[in-house]
């Protein structure tokens, strides 16, 4: 399943906008238009991350932002305000906001802002994968064992820690420079297409080539691994 976020925010247009380009790269978007509703659904659903605008009817940004750090609920959150002036920014992230966005913003600054509070939240709570299945894949990481329809598949050492990394942060689009860090820890001989061949390699013996089930490419930004429902 997709990472749901929420989004409130009162201005059908930006609704709209922001929604489709969220959409667009994968994540499941509720959205809410006044203060009330979005603590509402805050409160009673779970979300990897909150969209808050702080201009709101019925209650502030500030408000929704206070109350939820108040009942114990630490989803993050972005902060979304037109005004410019340091002490609004300032009382968000003291309220215990995550980060904060100027309106009029770029999509590009906002979904960087976005991967960057996810990927932020799953390094913190989610735990290395030590076994893992997907299809007819059943992977042990610790033994380096693979098996594919109950029969051994041998995976190369960097074709596994690729395999691992992408798994440990499912569900997400994960960029090639961060797989440059985290795999190959930037070795100067190692180019984005090194990647490539990996993942095309990965999916020969584990996914469908022409068609990749789990192992997707997001044009331009890097790779997503998901188990569909």
């Amino acid at each position: 399943m997709n990472l749901p976020i929420l989004l409130i925010e009162d201005e059908p247009g930006l609704v709209m906008t922001i929604s489709d380009l969220l959409a667009a790269e994968g994540y499941r978007v509720e959205t809410a238009s006044d203060g009330e509703a979005g603590l509402a659904k805050a409160t009673k659903e779970k979300f990897s991350l909150i969209v808050l605008d702080v201009m709101l009817p019925k209650k502030t940004g500030f408000e929704v932002c206070r109350q939820l750090r108040q009942s114990g609920i630490d989803t993050a959150i972005l902060m979304l305000t037109a005004k410019t002036q340091v002490i609004d920014r300032v009382v968000g992230l003291k309220l215990g906001a995550d980060d904060y966005l100027t309106k009029p913003f770029e999509p590009a600054e906002l979904l960087a802002r976005v991967e960057a509070l996810l990927r932020r939240v799953h390094k913190e709570n989610r735990a290395d994968v030590r076994n893992f299945h997907f299809g007819d894949v059943e992977i042990n990481f610790e033994t380096a064992e693979v098996r594919k329809g109950g029969e051994p598949l041998g995976l190369a050492s960097k074709e596994l820690q690729l395999l691992r990394y992408l798994v440990n942060h499912r569900d997400r689009v994960v960029p090639r420079e961060e797989i440059l860090q985290q795999v190959w820890e930037y070795d100067s001989e190692v180019s984005s297409r090194t990647i490539d061949v990996h993942i095309a390699w990965l999916r020969q013996k584990l996914d469908n080539p022409q068609n990749p089930r789990y192992i997707q490419t997001v044009r331009g930004k890097g790779y997503r691994f998901t188990q569909p429902d």
